[in-house]
């Protein structure tokens, strides 16, 4: 497997086929956490720590588990159970080393096991690059190279938005506008822009 095929996964995921603004998963904490920059950071960051791992443990658990047994069809309630260990895991991780962290992300943290980003992600690993002919090894580089890039996309949006709406805060905007009025209409341009980066890979 090339670099080429690995910077190709994690653009496409992260610009073109980016999880908030092009497929509209993960909206409740964009427009959630994203009031403070310093907010969005961290769930950045939490996102992606849990995403990645439960790509690999799902993919895994599915290539050598589900399959193996002919149980596929429980496939979701297994990556569900994943995705809450691992947010479980990371919000005791916060809560123990970084306490305004854990203040500031709020019902959002524990939220990150019904982000359905990350559940997106695992089930699109196997609908789209899991088969009974692929190599584990080659699925399972495939499968982390688009979390990454999922993670990072949701990251990077989730940040501009932020600093946008910071921003916002000290101008002079029309009462029936501030708030949540202005913030999708923002959202909406921001998705806009992203369309004209469809088809550049």
């Amino acid at each position: 497997m090339s670099f080429a095929v690995f910077a190709t996964a994690i653009i496409s995921a992260m610009l073109i086929n980016n999880v908030i603004l092009m497929q509209f998963l993960g909206v409740c904490p964009f427009l959630g956490v994203s009031k403070r920059s310093s907010s969005a950071i961290g769930m950045s960051a939490a996102v992606l720590f849990v995403m990645v791992i439960a790509s690999a443990v799902t993919y895994t658990l599915y290539d050598l588990v589900l399959y193996e047994f002919n149980i596929p069809y429980i496939s979701t309630i297994a990556f569900i159970l994943v995705i809450a260990s691992l947010v479980q895991f990371v919000e005791m991780v916060i809560k123990r080393y970084s306490t305004p962290l854990y203040k500031s992300l709020g019902i959002y943290l524990p939220l990150i096991t019904t982000n359905c980003a990350i559940l997106g992600v695992s089930e699109g690993n196997i609908a789209n690059i899991w088969t009974e002919t692929m190599p584990y090894g080659e699925g399972l580089f495939i499968a982390l190279s688009t979390a990454i890039g999922t993670g990072l996309g949701f990251g990077l949006i989730i940040f501009a938005f932020s600093s946008i709406r910071e921003r916002m805060d000290g101008l002079n905007i029309p009462e029936a506008w501030k708030g949540v009025p202005i913030s999708l209409l923002v959202a909406g341009i921001m998705s806009l822009a992203f369309v004209g980066l469809v088809g550049v890979i």
